[in-house]
């Protein structure tokens, strides 16, 4: 890594990409799952006035809501808009605040990786045991739950990347520069909607 670019990987160009490109496609995952409930939902509202039935629509609608949630988590990570309490890291520089960020980084990489090694488990079992869904429609409950356990896993490996990263001396890339003006400050707390 270069010591003037502590935005720089240290991993090899193509994992790089390869690895940020993992992060975009499981956030685009999480939209058209998103998408996916708003034509469920307008299927079902518009259908029962015209007696139209959608056999499952709610399950497929709650399957695709823990989709969307779990496979948009990397993504948000990496693009700095998952919620971090930084009141008190946020005051600290240099080496301080780098062992902070790691320690956070660890303790943030481990509880990912517990989550993702028994979500994984959960769906291997299901698949195991061919466990079914108990609605309408007795689909496979592996086939929903890999959504679930997919955004763990790229969860897990969006944070033991930045652990990575922010070990070896670079910058986390979570976090936002601060604003240069207060004009550029309030922009910023609109779109995240504080």
């Amino acid at each position: 890594m270069s010591a003037a670019d502590p935005h720089h990987s240290i991993l090899p160009e193509w994992l790089r990409k390869g690895l940020d490109g993992l992060y975009l496609v499981s956030g685009w995952l999480a939209g058209l799952f998103l998408i996916s409930i708003f034509v469920i939902m307008l299927a079902l509202s518009a259908g029962r006035p015209l007696g139209i039935d959608v056999p499952a629509g709610d399950d497929f609608a709650s399957w695709a809501m823990a989709a969307s949630a779990f496979l948009g988590l990397a993504h948000t990570f990496r693009s700095g808009e998952m919620i971090r309490v930084g009141l008190l890291i946020e005051r600290m520089t240099g080496r301080t605040r780098q062992l902070f960020e790691v320690v956070a980084l660890l303790i943030g990489s481990a509880a990912a990786v517990y989550f993702a090694w028994y979500a994984f488990d959960m769906n291997r079992t299901s698949w195991a045991f061919n466990d079914l869904a108990q609605g309408v429609i007795a689909m496979p409950l592996w086939i929903p739950q890999i959504g679930f356990s997919g955004g763990l896993i790229i969860l897990a490996v969006a944070m033991v990347d930045e652990l990575v990263h922010v070990l070896f001396g670079g910058l986390p890339r979570y976090e936002k520069p601060a604003p240069d003006t207060p004009e550029e400050a309030i922009e910023r707390a609109i779109q995240s909607g504080a």
